[in-house]
């Protein structure tokens, strides 16, 4: 009895010290390969000579590689295991932020891109909950997954404004090399913490039912559900990149856009734990609606009250606090509705529409602002798309 009680503490405490290891990795992983971009995009895009949507395009390359590697990469993780995949990509991730520091063309910087995106499918999220589903217990994923998402959710409060502050004080090249030094750290604590694959915990589930996913398929709910995700994945995405560049076309200096803009992080953990609470009173998709509304009427708010300080920071709290909603909205409205054992299979479906999303929106909001010149008509497709998201999320509310 004593090596078996001794083998489920050090088990227990390899999980700590695993998902310990894995939020400060993905908060520093999201900070560097992702955040940093929106506070880059205006002084790239002038040193290159070129127009935002240019350099944003860019960013579309990065999601599109991303995307097209996940499969792959979730077999390497399901064979293999995640350390010397995660440690590859932390690696790769040093390089490509070394690489963007020098870079002197367009193409160079697409090259980039592609290359950060393949970092971050083989070591951000993804494959940070692989590893955690495949060490702990049914009973124990839930508050592992938790932990590392509330930590990782203060990515974009961390690294924006500390992105912002060494962009004035340095210059973006500079700040490229202090952000790849920073991805340095998580090389080791994947390298060091990352359990070697182990014999999987019992495959109970069975496999999907062919006939149960096709009566989801064929129910309208489900589809209102994904045109209601991907909207307010489209709305996220293109705000998430513009937000500082309107800020500061707005009067604001960069270095307080990018802190009014960090505050998305720590407004996407508030966001969760508040829709999570409500949950408990509430329909979520009757919640999951609501919120979305409110981030519609923010984005419409932005250019009229984004001038001050004060109004900015009133719009970006009004936007924030359904910024991470989706994340958990999901599987609960899956759950909801359809049968929780084809979560992964109904979940799937909704991937191709949401990271299309994603990757065009921020394109299709570059491309708004230089024909029209102004942020406004940017505001204004995020508010339609948040619109547009409530409508689809809350129809489903009055009935199942």
């Amino acid at each position: 009895m004593i090596p078996t009680r001794n083998a489920a503490v050090i088990h227990r405490q390899t999980g700590r010290m695993t998902v310990a290891a894995l939020a400060i990795s993905q908060t520093i992983g999201y900070g560097t390969l992702s955040y940093a971009f929106a506070v880059l995009l205006e002084p790239v895009a002038t040193d290159l000579r070129t127009s935002t949507t240019a350099v944003t395009g860019a960013l579309t390359a990065n999601v599109l590689t991303a995307a097209t590697l996940a499969i792959p990469v979730g077999r390497l993780l399901d064979r293999h295991g995640g350390r010397a995949l995660m440690t590859t990509g932390s690696l790769l991730g040093v390089l490509m932020l070394v690489a963007f520091s020098g870079i002197r063309n367009l193409w160079q910087l697409y090259l980039v891109q592609i290359g950060i995106g393949a970092a971050g499918a083989a070591s951000l999220y993804e494959a940070a909950f692989a590893v955690v589903i495949a060490w702990f217990s049914a009973e124990r994923r839930a508050a592992a997954l938790l932990s590392l998402t509330v930590v990782a959710g203060f990515a974009s409060s961390i690294f924006l404004p500390l992105t912002g502050w060494l962009t004035d004080a340095h210059g973006w090249r500079a700040t490229l090399l202090v952000l790849a030094a920073i991805h340095t750290v998580t090389v080791p604590l994947h390298a060091l913490t990352v359990p070697h694959p182990h014999r999987p915990r019992a495959a109970t589930a069975a496999p999907p039912s062919t006939g149960t996913v096709r009566a989801a398929l064929a129910d309208p709910g489900f589809w209102l559900l994904a045109a209601g995700l991907t909207a307010h994945t489209a709305a996220v995405s293109a705000l998430t990149v513009h937000l500082v560049a309107a800020l500061v076309s707005w009067g604001h200096p960069p270095s307080t856009a990018a802190t009014i803009a960090g505050l998305l992080g720590v407004l996407s953990v508030a966001g969760r734990l508040l829709t999570t609470g409500l949950q408990r009173r509430f329909r979520t998709a009757t919640v999951t609606a609501v919120v979305f509304g409110v981030q519609a009427a923010a984005a419409l708010a932005m250019p009229v009250v984004g001038a001050t300080t004060a109004g900015a920071i009133g719009a970006v709290i009004g936007f924030g606090i359904g910024f991470g909603v989706a994340t958990i909205a999901k599987p609960a409205l899956l759950a909801e509705r359809y049968d929780i054992s084809r979560y992964a299979t109904l979940a799937g479906a909704l991937v191709v529409p949401t990271t299309l999303a994603k990757a065009t929106a921020p394109l299709a909001a570059a491309w708004l602002h230089t024909a029209t010149g102004s942020y406004t008509g940017v505001l204004i497709a995020v508010a339609v798309c948040c619109t547009l998201a409530a409508a689809g999320i809350g129809s489903r509310a009055g009935s199942r």
